[in-house]
């Protein structure tokens, strides 16, 4: 009989990085007995021993593992775990530990000296510039390992994801950044190692990295799960299922649980303490954010414009403007352009997105109709279309159970001054080109920020003397919703052909009235004693599909919607769809 000092809730095979995170993790979960076992004489970082109360074996390594008494309740055998220093009795074991691959290679040319290393550390690293090539665990292992010895290390960690990374390894790459024990190039990897004067040379094709010559190279290879062999695992033991491998599970058999250390401890302790109250995980293990030096880097390689304006009509609705880079972006009134952000920035809501982990060092993307200020500095009519500032017009999209939006709560948070993805390229056929009388009537009608484009070319068709009606209607929920509504006042106050009409559709004082209902009751003509006929009028739609009603041709038929459109009553008048080889009088964007 084991006395009671070798009985513990948790057994770590390994001081490896998720060794040390499954041993955290199992102890905020509410475990009190944890052991991690070590053959070596030291565990990845020994600074955490202190920090969190760690009880760690040193050089013990174990030779079996199997099922031995039965616990106090004598429902649940206990496992035998024999080392060739000590016994201990556990009710579970978890197998931490990882093995060196013997025939692993850098997948990169690299020359035969004894100053570039697989896995292991140079002797005297005091005051040298070492270089580590890997993106996992094991890099961090091998860094922090450098730093401590006194060396200057730089972490080329091309594709590491800082989430995948165990807590405790994610912990401690925070520590060596935030100390400047150690330099993380996220995004970078060398391409090749050579030799100049007897001295690695790091190659990088990538032009935001300059090649490096250092003191050593050491590579971290991709470690393998060990194997139940190794740790004499019976299969009475194994079938116990109170046995855990961290790693891959088709490294192991089937019946043999697998786990990433950073959750597996909760997990451990859900299943072999079934009548244990887990212990709330503290906010910051919860939802760990992703290492500044990583957002850095992604945004110095994507963004290629700055915000300069950002303000809220409301808490959801914004105009902004943003700078590209290179300068003057010219554009026509009413194209629009791409707007993104990384999916590793902070979203305003709680809403997680879809397989973010496989996305999280992605762009998000999306098209925005080009909006216009109206009025340059100096109170003149606003030419933007060369400048070198865009306006968007924005509203921020609330997540629901059919779809998690990823731009705008992410936009929410910016503010003048941060960085932005401009797309390239300005595009789109929604354009003033059909209008080429300028005595013609022309009819802008939109909902919500579909309002944008027109804003432009209502602006385009003013500074080039368009002396024919010009009306914009647009339908919104409240007034609140209406970002340009004192701009549009102007601009009636300054010409006499140019009608604004808003129509908040949630107003109680208002009553509520379409867009259609515009159309069908010719309130045009009853306002402003406009005359809407197909003969003198273009008119532009965009905004909810809905609104604009366009028309499907289902064998052979034209079919309108159920709902009732613009376009269905206005073709019903002598109107027609502006198609790319058909012009017409209807020209629409579809903006959702």
């Amino acid at each position: 009989m084991e006395d009671a000092s070798s009985r513990y809730d948790l057994v770590i095979v390994g001081g490896t990085a998720g060794g040390l995170s499954v041993a955290i993790s199992s102890l905020r979960s509410g475990l009190e007995q944890v052991r991690i076992v070590e053959s070596g004489s030291a565990i990845a970082f020994p600074e955490l021993v202190g920090q969190e109360r760690l009880d760690v074996g040193y050089g013990e390594t174990v030779s079996s593992i199997d099922v031995g008494d039965s616990g106090d309740s004598g429902d649940q055998p206990l496992l035998r775990v024999v080392t060739d220093g000590r016994n201990y009795q556990a009710k579970a074991v978890m197998i931490a530990r990882r093995m060196d691959p013997t025939d692993w290679k850098p997948s990169i040319p690299t020359p035969d000296s004894d100053r570039v290393l697989v896995d292991r550390c140079p002797e005297g690293v005091d005051d040298q510039d070492i270089l580590v090539v890997g993106s996992t665990d094991h890099a961090v292992e091998l860094t922090a390992m450098l730093a401590a010895g006194g060396a200057r290390v730089v972490l080329a960690a091309g594709g590491m994801d800082p989430q995948k990374l165990s807590p405790a390894a994610d912990n401690v790459l925070r520590r060596l950044e935030r100390e400047r024990s150690a330099t993380v190039l996220y995004r970078s990897t060398p391409d090749e190692i050579g030799l100049v004067d007897g001295f690695p040379m790091a190659y990088f094709v990538d032009r935001r990295m300059p090649d490096l010559q250092v003191d050593g190279v050491v590579f971290a290879s991709g470690r393998s799960m060990t194997n139940p062999s190794e740790v004499g695992l019976s299969d009475a033991a194994a079938a116990t299922g109170l046995v855990w491998f961290l790693g891959d599970a088709s490294e192991v058999p089937d019946h043999v649980p697998t786990g990433p250390g950073w959750t597996i401890g909760r997990d451990i302790a859900a299943v072999a303490f079934p009548d244990l109250q887990l212990a709330p995980e503290p906010s910051s293990i919860e939802v760990r954010r992703r290492h500044e030096g990583a957002i850095g880097e992604l945004r110095a390689e994507h963004y290629n414009a700055t915000i300069t304006k950002f303000e809220p009509s409301h808490s959801d609705l914004w105009v902004l403007r943003v700078a590209p880079d290179q300068g003057q972006t010219s554009h026509l009134p009413g194209q629009y352009a791409s707007l993104g952000l990384g999916y590793w920035e902070e979203r305003i809501d709680d809403a997680v997105d879809p397989d973010l982990d496989k996305r999280w060092d992605k762009l998000i993307r999306r098209s925005y109709s080009i909006s216009s200020r109206m009025f340059d500095e100096h109170g003149y009519l606003a030419d933007d279309t060369g400048g070198a500032e865009l306006e968007f017009y924005i509203v921020l999209v609330p997540p629901s159970p059919e779809n998690v939006p990823g731009l705008t709560p992410r936009l929410a948070l910016k503010q003048p001054g941060d960085r932005i993805y401009l797309g390239p390229k300005v595009a789109g056929r929604y354009t003033l080109a059909p209008v080429i009388d300028p005595t013609a009537t022309v009819l802008f009608l939109s909902t919500g920020t579909g309002e944008a484009p027109h804003n432009a070319m209502v602006v385009e068709l003013l500074r080039k003397g368009h002396t024919g009606p010009i009306i914009s209607a647009v339908s919104v929920r409240q007034w609140a919703d209406l970002g340009y509504r004192d701009k549009h006042a102007d601009l009636e106050s300054r010409f006499a052909n140019y009608h604004y009409l808003p129509a908040p559709t949630r107003e109680p004082d208002v009553p509520k009235r379409y867009i259609q209902d515009m159309v069908k009751d010719d309130v045009f003509t009853e306002r402003f004693g406009v005359a809407v006929d197909a003969g003198r009028t273009h008119v532009f739609l965009c905004g909810n599909p809905a609104m604009i009603g366009l028309p499907e041709e289902v064998d052979g038929e034209v079919r309108f919607p159920d709902v009732t459109g613009v376009v269905e009553l206005l073709t019903e008048r002598g109107f027609t769809l502006d198609r790319r080889n058909l012009p017409g009088n209807i020209h629409y964007e579809e903006y959702w």
